[in-house]
C-alpha cells in the first residue's frame, strides 16, 4: 500500500521544516517507489507510492486539479471501467485512478464518495475553501490516522510521524486497550487517546479548525434477490464472485495468493485459474504461499494445498512454521512497536521476507471473510431470529426440527439462542466469549465493559431482517481485524481481499440466508457452487484444522521473561489486570489443565507491548509505572489477603494522577 503524510496549520503558520523532513525519514522505509510532496505556506503534503497496476506508474501525486485542488489517493479503483463510461471527457482507458476519482469529485462532490467501489484511502485539500477531507472506503482496508491539536492537524497512514519526535507527551486509550484484551479495537480508535483513526465508509472534513465525521453509504437493507432455483443462485453467486476475483487481479506484476488448504483460499486460486484460462495473456496466473507445521498434530495442511497444487500443475512456496518459531510473546528490546498489532518478529519471517524481496511480489490475495460470510460457522440464529420476526411459525418449527437433529441439541436450546440477541444487551445472558477474563480489573471491566464483551449489539424484532443486521455486526467485527493489521516495511505488500468485495457482500446479503448455510450443509452455497472448480477432497473437507500449541510452546519457552518480578506486571498499576489471577491462569496454561487461551494470549501479548513502549518517553504515565513498579521488590507483587498490595494501590493512584 502507498503512504501519506501532512500537516495543516489552521492559522496560516508555516510547517517547521525540521519536523516535515523527520516526517519524510519516517516513511521512507514504506515508500518503496519514492517521495513527492507538495508544499504550500501552511500546508504540506508527502506521498509515497506502492505501484501494483500500470496506470499507477503514470499518474502524478499529489494530483493538482487547475483549480487548485489537492489529491492524495492510496488505493485501487475497482469500478474503474464503468465511471470512465459515465464520465468520458479529457479520460482515458489508461488514466491513472486517482483521476478518475478527481473527475468524480468534480462532478459528485462529497456525497457520491459512494461511487469509488475498491480499496482505499483519499485525501482532498480545496485550499479556496480552506477545507480538508480524509475518507476511507466501506471497509476500512487502508489506514489514515490523524491528530487534531494546537491549532492544526498531521494526518498519516502510518502512526509513527504523528507519535514520533513531538514535545507533547501521550496518554494510552483505555478503550482500545480494552479491546486489545477482547475481540479486538474499535476500528475509529488507536492506542492513544490524542490520535483517531477515520473511521470505514466515512470521511472526517476539517474547516475552521474543526473535525466532523460523516459516513457516506450503508449498506440497504431493502435490497432483496429471489431466484426460483439453487442453480440460479449458484450461477448468481460464481459471477459475483469471479467479478471480485478478477478485479483484485488486476496488477502489472505477478500475485501472490495465500493457499491454506481451507475452502476460501483454495476457492480463490482455482477461480482465478479459470479466469486465466479463459483470458489468456489478459492476467497473470497467481502464484501462492502455504503455510504448515511439521510439528503441529492437529495441523496438517498440506495434503489439502497440494491437492489443488496438483490440479493447477504448478507447486507453490512452502513455509513450514515450528510449533515455538511462528509465535512469540515479547518484543525485540531494541526496537519500538507503536501498535500492539505488530507483532514480535519470529523465525519464520526472515525467510518469508527473502521470499518477497526475491520474487518482487507486491500484491496477496487473502480469504479473509470467507468464513464469516460464506456460512463457515454454522449457526442456526440468523435464519430462526428471520422466522421468529416474521412470525411465521410453521417454518420455524420446521427449521428447529431440522437444526436440532443436525446439531444434536435440543430445539428449545436453539429458539433461546436466536431469542437471545433480540434482548437488551444490558440484560440478555451473556455467553463466555462476551465475559470479561477472570484476571481483569473489576473497575476497568465495569468501564470497559462492552469493549471487552466485543461490542455485542442488539437485534431489532421489527424493520430489517435480523439475519441483515447479524450480517452488520459481522462486518464491524471485519472492520476491526483490518484496522488491527498495520503495514510492514520489511514486507512491501497490497493485501487484497476477494471476499471482501462491496458487490459480492451486497449479493450475500440480499439472498435468503437458506441458501447459504442448511442444517446439516455447512457453506452449502459455496460448495454447490465450487463443484468441478475445487477439488472433490477440499469440498467435503469437514473443518479446517486449528492451532492451539503453539501460544502454550511460546509460554513455556519465554516463562522466566514473563515472569521476571522487575518487570512483571507493568499493566497491573495501569488497572489493567490482577497480577495474581493471571498468574494462577498461566501457572494453569503451563500444567495443561483448561483456561480461556484466546484472552490469556491477548493479555500477555498487550503486557509484554506495554513494556516495551513503557522504556520510551511517548506515554508520560506510562513511563511513571515502569519506573515505580520497578522499585517495588518482586515479593510484593503478590495479593496480601483481604485487600491489594500497598505497593501496588500507591503505584496505580500516581499513574492515574
Amino acid at each position: 500500500m502507498s503512504v501519506q503524510y501532512g500537516v495543516w496549520h489552521f492559522d496560516g503558520k508555516s510547517v517547521d521544516l525540521e519536523e516535515f523532513r523527520q516526517a519524510e525519514t519516517l516513511l521512507a522505509p514504506y515508500a518503496h517507489d519514492g517521495l513527492s510532496c507538495h508544499i504550500e505556506p501552511s500546508i504540506r503534503m508527502i506521498y509515497g507510492p506502492f505501484h501494483t497496476t500500470s496506470e499507477s506508474r503514470r499518474e502524478i501525486q499529489p494530483y493538482v486539479l487547475p483549480s487548485g485542488t489537492v489529491f492524495v489517493w492510496d488505493g485501487r479503483l475497482d469500478n474503474r471501467t464503468d465511471l470512465l463510461r459515465i464520465l468520458r471527457g479529457d479520460l482515458h482507458d489508461d488514466s491513472p485512478d486517482v483521476e478518475i476519482v478527481a473527475a468524480c469529485y468534480r462532478k459528485w462532490g462529497l456525497p457520491r464518495l459512494d461511487a469509488l467501489i475498491g480499496d482505499w484511502a483519499l485525501t482532498i485539500w480545496e485550499p479556496t475553501r480552506r477545507t480538508l477531507v480524509l475518507a476511507k472506503d466501506f471497509l476500512g482496508t487502508r489506514h489514515l490516522y490523524y491528530r487534531l491539536a494546537q491549532g492544526r492537524i498531521a494526518w498519516s497512514t502510518v502512526l509513527d510521524p504523528l507519535v514520533r519526535f513531538r514535545k507533547d507527551s501521550l496518554s494510552l486509550c483505555e478503550e482500545y486497550l480494552a479491546g486489545c484484551l477482547a475481540s479486538l479495537p474499535a476500528p475509529h480508535l488507536t492506542p492513544y487517546n490524542e490520535i483517531s483513526s477515520v473511521p470505514p465508509s466515512s470521511y472526517v472534513l476539517l474547516r475552521n479548525g474543526r473535525a466532523t465525521v460523516s459516513k457516506y453509504w450503508d449498506f440497504d437493507p431493502g435490497k432483496s434477490i429471489r431466484h426460483a432455483t439453487d442453480s440460479d443462485y449458484e450461477a448468481h453467486f460464481l459471477e459475483v464472485f469471479r467479478q471480485s476475483v478478477r478485479r483484485r487481479l488486476r496488477s502489472n506484476l505477478p500475485v501472490l495468493a495465500e493457499l491454506s488448504g481451507g475452502m476460501d483460499s483454495s476457492s480463490i486460486v482455482c477461480v482465478a485459474d479459470e479466469l486465466i484460462a479463459r483470458n489468456a495473456g489478459v492476467l497473470l496466473a497467481p502464484k501462492t504461499i502455504s503455510y504448515f507445521s511439521s510439528s503441529e498434530p492437529d495441523w496438517d495442511e498440506a495434503p489439502y494445498f497440494a491437492k489443488v497444487e496438483e490440479r493447477r500443475g504448478r507447486v507453490g512456496f512452502h513455509v513450514d512454521l515450528e510449533t515455538r518459531g511462528f509465535f512469540r510473546f515479547s518484543y525485540d528490546p531494541d526496537s519500538l512497536s507503536l501498535s500492539p498489532s505488530a507483532s514480535p518478529r519470529t523465525g519464520p519471517d526472515d525467510e518469508i521476507d527473502e521470499f518477497f524481496e526475491s520474487t518482487g511480489h507486491r500484491v496477496l490475495l487473502s480469504g479473509i471473510g470467507g468464513d464469516e460470510f460464506l456460512g463457515g460457522v454454522p449457526t442456526p440464529a440468523p435464519e430462526l431470529a428471520d422466522l421468529i420476526a416474521a412470525f411465521d411459525l410453521p417454518q420455524l418449527a420446521h427449521q428447529l426440527k431440522a437444526w436440532a437433529l443436525a446439531q444434536r441439541k435440543p430445539w428449545l436450546h436453539l429458539f433461546a439462542g436466536a431469542c437471545r440477541d433480540f434482548l437488551p444487551t444490558a440484560i440478555r445472558p451473556s455467553n463466555e466469549l462476551e465475559r470479561p477474563a477472570p484476571w481483569i480489573c473489576q473497575a476497568f471491566a465495569k468501564r470497559h465493559r462492552h469493549a471487552l464483551a466485543g461490542y455485542p449489539g442488539r437485534i431489532h424484532l421489527f424493520g430489517t431482517r435480523p439475519s441483515f443486521q447479524h450480517a452488520l455486526d459481522t462486518v464491524e467485527v471485519l472492520r476491526r481485524s483490518l484496522a488491527w493489521s498495520g503495514l510492514s516495511p520489511s514486507r512491501p505488500c497490497e493485501k487484497r481481499y476477494p471476499y471482501l468485495d462491496r458487490c459480492l457482500l451486497e449479493f450475500l446479503f440480499s439472498i435468503p440466508r437458506q441458501q447459504l448455510i442448511r442444517p446439516g450443509q455447512r457453506r452449502s452455497l459455496m460448495r454447490r457452487s465450487m463443484r468441478g472448480i475445487v477439488p472433490e477432497e477440499i469440498i467435503t473437507r469437514k473443518r479446517k484444522a486449528f492451532v492451539a500449541r503453539a501460544p502454550l510452546a511460546a509460554l513455556a519457552y519465554e516463562w522466566d521473561l514473563l515472569v521476571d518480578g522487575e518487570q512483571f506486571l507493568v499493566s497491573e498499576p495501569l488497572g489493567l489486570v490482577n497480577q495474581e489471577s493471571l498468574l494462577q491462569a498461566m501457572q494453569d496454561a503451563r500444567a495443561g489443565r483448561e483456561v480461556r487461551l484466546l484472552p490469556l494470549v491477548r493479555t500477555l501479548a498487550l503486557e509484554c507491548w506495554l513494556r516495551q513502549l513503557s522504556s520510551h518517553t511517548i506515554c508520560h504515565g506510562l513511563s511513571t509505572a515502569r519506573r515505580n513498579i520497578s522499585r517495588i521488590p518482586a515479593r510484593s507483587f503478590s495479593k496480601k489477603k483481604g485487600g491489594e498490595n500497598h505497593e501496588i494501590r500507591e503505584t496505580r493512584s500516581r499513574c492515574a494522577g
